[in-house]
């Protein structure tokens, strides 16, 4: 055996090799691992959650009691993921935190966040008020806009070298 044959062979052994490795690294990581978080965030959500600040805030304010258990879970799915590469864990994180963004996003889905207008405000083309108006009057676009409704402008003689 000549010896590019032998470097040839040892080429085709190490790409079969690199492949398997990626292939087991496929296997050991979820697909979205991008969303797991680190898992002091879930540990500091779980104790703000079971907090007695909290707890008033979640009462009082929204009016419900909230489950913290879930911060709880992810906060041990999160250290069973870190510390074993515990893929059931990762993936039972990841379908949480999914729901937690899809809850989040709940309101821009149904698309109510912001109201629709069907027309412009009926009084669009009334002046400005006049504290807007003295307010805005020495800005660089109302010197543009008063130069344009005059007609003139300082820079008719540069011609297209004034645009450049």
């Amino acid at each position: 055996m000549s010896e590019s044959e032998k470097q040839n062979k040892q080429a085709d052994n190490n790409t079969s090799q690199s492949s398997e490795l990626e292939e087991s690294s496929a296997k050991t990581e979820p697909e979205d691992k991008w969303m797991i978080r680190e898992c002091d965030i879930y540990k500091d959500e779980y104790k703000e959650c079971t907090s007695f600040r909290g707890r008033f805030q979640q009462y009082f304010v929204y009016g419900e009691t909230l489950d913290c258990n879930q911060w709880k879970k992810d906060y041990d799915n999160c250290c069973k993921w870190e510390e074993n590469n515990d893929l059931k864990a990762a993936e039972a994180l990841i379908q949480s935190e999914k729901k937690r963004r899809l809850e989040r996003l709940k309101a821009h889905y149904r698309n109510d966040t912001w109201k629709k207008r069907e027309s412009p405000p009926i009084d669009w083309d009334k002046p400005l008020p006049e504290w807007m108006a003295k307010r805005d009057e020495n800005t660089y676009l109302a010197l543009k806009a008063k130069e344009i409704k005059e007609g003139k402008s300082e820079n008719e003689k540069d011609g297209l070298c004034a645009i450049m």
